[in-house]
């Protein structure tokens, strides 16, 4: 094992620390990692409405597997709520034993992307798209679990989960066994949200953790009549895809499933990883690198039949504040999530539903970035409309579909704000005192108006470009000269060149009609 370990020394940490310093910081921190996931992995997966354990068989992957690999040193992988939604509703629609499938080819598709060198084309994502799309999953997880806060199945669209709540509080006012889930649920929240004070506590146990140990304690010394978490063992979880669901990827919705999955869960993992590089000193994440370990680690989850993995950011950042020097850390928390699995399955049987519901509504609390929209709002406006069309896309269609309204909002936007165009009009200056000219014979008033287009002419800005040019004085030809433009588009080429041609004849038509008046 200690020669296992030195491979990885300066893969992450500082110069000049003692191996067995490292060592001592990275099995530290592995433990602090693997109390922060195992609540969080059991959480996801009963969310996203699989068996818990293929939850902690993704967090275990994500250490054993991606954890060993290239790219980033200290980010640590495993099942996300930035992709609960998603699964739950792949599993409501194609079934768990689809899962593995969507899964394995989302993993492969990260592998191509990786070794193309795809990577580092996931940071030219609009941030306010990936806060938008974070936001919508975290609007649709807080509506979903709050039924489950209540033991009560949610409804299946993102909408009706939010229409139904008034009638999910009449209906938990008339329950006393409902009551005290929430009850639960709602001490869980407070849990998490006071924990982190008493700083002493916090560094000894992780808030997800002492909120789970808390609510279970509590459950079982009442001897509470709410649902547990359901424990079928380890290897009974595992499912393997069969020939009957790589059949399932002839169906369009699969597709559009499966790049969802690759999009989110790529865009989500980059991202951490450059939120974690600027937690410490050590080597930067190679992006396509860690593409291709997301890949790998999602390809094994597929094969498995498990959650699809990402990298998180909480577990990230818990690995970085722990001390941990290399990337021995996340793989170590592997090993103890595998010992935990095997050890201690029936350990997962206490924990009451509603406790781990209430670790996903803070999850989802965090995910929407309630601290940056004002100030968004207020410096950049068209990025705060992205981001809340995006999130509102979500909750009303579904996680696929908003991403790609998010996308092609930025897009337009991004589109718009670069085709600057600006008219120069020359000869103004020689129309005469009155400034409208003077006909035939007026000398200088007969001479065109240079016009010069410059910027980046689009279909975006053609309607104020042809309003500039009407306003020019229609008793003068126009010479239109369009070399100071850096870009321009088929349809502005046209309507300019038309535009010109019929206002010179309209001008020579109007000349050659007042030189048959007779003064």
């Amino acid at each position: 094992m200690r020669n296992l370990l030195d491979r990885f020394r300066g893969a992450g940490g500082t110069s000049g620390s003692s191996g067995a310093g490292t060592f001592r910081a990275d099995f530290t921190a592995s433990l602090v990692v693997f109390l922060v996931a195992v609540p969080l992995c059991v959480g996801v997966a009963v969310a996203s409405g699989v068996p818990a354990e293929l939850g902690l068989i993704t967090g275990i992957v994500g250490g054993l597997v991606t954890g060993f690999l290239p790219g980033s040193s200290l980010q640590v992988s495993g099942p996300a709520a930035g992709l609960t939604v998603l699964v739950y509703e792949a599993v409501e629609q194609y079934g768990v034993a689809a899962l593995g499938v969507l899964v394995l080819i989302s993993g492969l598709l990260q592998l191509a992307m990786g070794a193309l060198g795809l990577g580092r084309w996931f940071r030219a994502i609009s941030v306010a798209v990936v806060q938008g799309m974070l936001a919508g999953i975290g609007l649709v997880l807080i509506a979903g679990q709050l039924y489950a806060l209540a033991d009560t199945k949610a409804p299946s669209s993102g909408l009706d989960k939010i229409f139904n709540i008034p009638g999910l509080i009449g209906d938990v006012a008339g329950s006393a066994d409902a009551l005290k889930a929430v009850a639960v649920g709602v001490g869980t929240i407070a849990v998490l949200v006071l924990w982190p004070r008493f700083r002493q506590g916090a560094k000894v146990l992780p808030a997800p953790l002492a909120a789970v140990a808390l609510a279970t304690a509590v459950t079982a010394i009442f001897d509470l009549p709410i649902a547990r978490v359901e424990v079928k063992g380890l290897l009974d979880a595992i499912q393997p895809p069969g020939g009957s669901e790589f059949q399932a990827l002839a169906e369009v919705g699969v597709i559009g499933t499966v790049l969802a999955f690759t999009l989110i869960a790529s865009a989500e993992s980059l991202f951490s990883a450059a939120a974690v590089d600027r937690l410490h000193d050590g080597p930067r994440t190679d992006y396509d690198k860690e593409l291709m370990a997301q890949g790998a680690g999602n390809a094994v989850c597929g094969v498995l039949g498990a959650l699809p993995m990402t990298a998180v950011i909480v577990r990230s950042s818990a690995n970085v504040y722990a001390g941990a020097k290399t990337k021995a850390s996340r793989v170590l928390h592997g090993v103890w999530l595998l010992v935990f699995a095997v050890l201690f399955p029936s350990a997962l049987g206490i924990i009451p539903v509603a406790t781990l519901a209430g670790v996903l509504v803070y999850s989802g609390w965090k995910l929407i970035p309630t601290k940056d929209l004002v100030p968004l709002w207020k410096a950049h406006r068209g990025e705060a409309i992205i981001l809340i069309v995006t999130a509102g896309a979500i909750v009303i269609t579904n996680m696929f579909e908003g991403v790609i309204i998010g996308l092609l909002m930025a897009v337009a936007k991004t589109a718009w704000e670069t085709s600057h165009v600006h008219v120069e009009v020359s000869g103004r200056e020689e129309e005469g005192v009155d400034g409208a000219g003077s006909g035939a014979g007026s000398g200088s008033g007969d001479k065109p108006l240079y016009v010069r287009v410059r910027g980046n002419a689009t279909f975006l800005r053609l309607p104020k470009l042809l309003d500039e040019l009407e306003g020019l004085p229609r008793e003068r030809e126009v010479e239109l000269d369009l070399t100071g433009l850096r870009h321009v588009d088929h349809a502005c080429e046209m309507a300019l060149a038309t535009w010109t041609e019929r206002h010179n004849a309209v001008v020579k038509r109007d000349t050659a009609l007042e030189e048959r008046i007779p003064a």
